[in-house]
C-alpha cells in the first residue's frame, strides 16, 4: 500500500493535507456556534463539500436544517444565494430570464439576460419537494454541468457551487416526490433527527437570548477550489475502489446483490454510487490528515451515498424496513467478504 510521501507529490501536497484538516476543524468550530449538535450531518456535509458534491438534508420542521446551510456558507467566504421553493415557481425564477431592453443611443430593442439566483456558489433549495417536477428540473443541468442553458446561449457558473438542499419527509400535502434522476444528482442525503433532551435544553437557551455569535470566514473560494483539486489527487488504492465497486452493484437486484438487497430491494444503486463511495471516502480521510482512504472511509460514507439511490419492494415495507435498515445490514455483511 502506497505511503503518503508516495501519494501525494511535493511539499505543498502534503501542506494543502494539513491545510484540510485545519479547514475541517474550524468550520466544524464556527458551525457549533449556532447549531447544536447534529455533529455527524456537520461532518458529512464537510465532506460533500470537499468532494464539490451536492447534498440534500431531510428532517422534520424546526430542526435548523436552513440555519444549518446558511451557517455552513457564512464559514465560507462564498456567495450564497437562497431560493424558497414553492408550487408556483417557475423555471426561469431559478436560472433567470430574458428581458428586452432599448438602446438609448441607437433605439433598437436587444434581449438582455437577467440571471438568476442560481448564479452564486452555495445554493440553498429551501424546501425543495415544495415545487413541481419541471421546476425540480430546472437544477438538473446546473448540478451535473454546472451551467445554465438559457435561450439557446450557455452561461457557465463560477465554481465552487453547491447546491444544498432540504426536505420536510412527513408532510405530503402539496409537495412532489423528487424524480430519481433528481435525487441521483445529490451526492449525500443527510437525515436530521431530533436532538437530546441536553441539547434541546441548550438550544432553547441559546436562542431565546440577546446574544448570537457571529460566523467567521475561514476558507476562501480560491482555496477551497485547491482543497478539492487535493481531494482528487488522493490515491484511491485498487482494492478499495473494488470494494466500493462491489458495495453498490451488491444493491442491484441479480447474481451479485447481496441476500439482504435480493429480498427487499427492487432497484438498486447506479454507477454513480460507486464513484461517490470512493470520492466521499477520499475526502473523509483528507478531512482528518490521511492521504490514504480505508475500508472504514467506504463503509461511514456508505449509508448517506446509496440511501436515496435504493427502491426498496413490497416486502420490505410490508416489514418495515427501511433503506437505511438495509444499508445498516449490507455493511455488517461486506465485514466478511474476502
Amino acid at each position: 500500500m502506497p505511503t503518503m510521501q508516495d501519494s501525494l507529490v511535493g511539499d505543498r501536497d502534503l501542506e494543502l493535507l494539513e491545510r484540510v484538516s485545519d479547514v475541517t476543524e474550524s468550520m466544524r468550530h464556527e458551525v457549533s456556534k449556532r447549531i447544536v449538535g447534529q455533529a455527524e450531518v456537520v461532518d458529512e456535509l464537510l465532506t460533500a463539500l470537499l468532494a464539490n458534491g451536492h447534498a440534500l438534508l431531510v428532517g422534520v420542521p424546526g430542526l435548523a436544517k436552513t440555519l444549518l446551510v446558511q451557517t455552513v456558507a457564512e464559514s465560507m467566504a462564498l456567495k450564497f444565494s437562497r431560493i424558497q421553493f414553492t408550487p408556483d415557481l417557475m423555471p426561469t425564477d431559478i436560472t433567470g430570464t430574458e428581458v428586452i431592453e432599448e438602446d438609448r443611443t441607437t433605439g433598437k430593442r436587444v434581449f438582455r439576460f437577467v440571471k438568476g439566483p442560481i448564479f452564486a456558489n452555495v445554493i440553498l433549495a429551501d424546501e425543495i419537494n415544495r415545487t413541481p417536477p419541471k421546476t425540480q428540473a430546472a437544477l438538473l443541468e446546473a448540478m451535473q454541468e454546472r451551467s445554465v442553458t438559457a435561450a439557446g446561449d450557455t452561461y457557465q457558473l463560477e465554481r465552487p457551487f453547491f447546491v444544498l438542499a432540504t426536505q420536510n419527509p412527513i408532510e405530503q400535502e402539496g409537495t412532489y416526490p423528487l424524480p430519481e434522476a433528481q435525487l441521483d444528482r445529490f451526492m449525500l442525503e443527510l437525515p436530521m433527527y431530533y436532538p437530546s433532551r441536553d441539547e434541546e435544553e441548550e438550544i432553547a437557551m441559546r436562542t431565546t437570548g440577546t446574544e448570537q455569535d457571529e460566523i467567521q470566514p475561514v476558507v476562501s473560494a480560491e482555496e477551497l477550489i485547491e482543497l478539492q483539486q487535493l481531494v482528487r489527487r488522493v490515491p484511491a488504492p485498487p482494492s478499495l475502489v473494488s470494494f466500493a465497486v462491489r458495495l453498490a452493484r451488491s444493491t442491484r437486484p441479480g447474481d451479485e446483490a447481496a441476500k439482504i438487497c435480493k429480498n427487499y430491494v427492487a432497484w438498486g444503486a447506479g454507477p454513480r454510487a460507486s464513484q461517490y463511495l470512493v470520492l466521499g471516502a477520499k475526502a473523509r480521510a483528507a478531512s482528518r490528515g490521511s492521504a490514504i482512504p480505508s475500508y472504514d472511509d467506504v463503509r461511514a460514507v456508505a449509508p448517506a451515498v446509496l440511501a436515496h439511490r435504493l427502491v426498496l419492494n413490497f416486502e420490505a415495507e410490508a416489514d418495515g424496513r427501511t433503506t437505511r435498515d438495509v444499508i445498516r445490514e449490507l455493511l455488517e455483511e461486506t465485514r466478511q467478504w474476502r
